[in-house]
């Protein structure tokens, strides 16, 4: 199964308190995915909304 990783490398993912994190959408640019996370963050919930390129592991 293709995740349109090649095509949507931009992630939106949203942490919560307790450190779990959930991929909210994926996004052909770096702007769509800060875009869409400051409209969630707007929201006034006190989760994290982090924008991460796919397959580039954290450490």
């Amino acid at each position: 199964m293709n995740d349109g990783g090649d095509r949507l490398p931009w992630l939106v993912v949203r942490q919560d308190d307790n450190g779990n994190r959930y991929r909210v959408g994926a996004y052909a640019t770096r702007a769509e995915a800060e875009q869409r996370a400051d409209q969630l963050d707007s929201r006034g919930h006190e989760q994290l909304y982090l924008i991460e390129q796919a397959g580039v592991k954290r450490s």
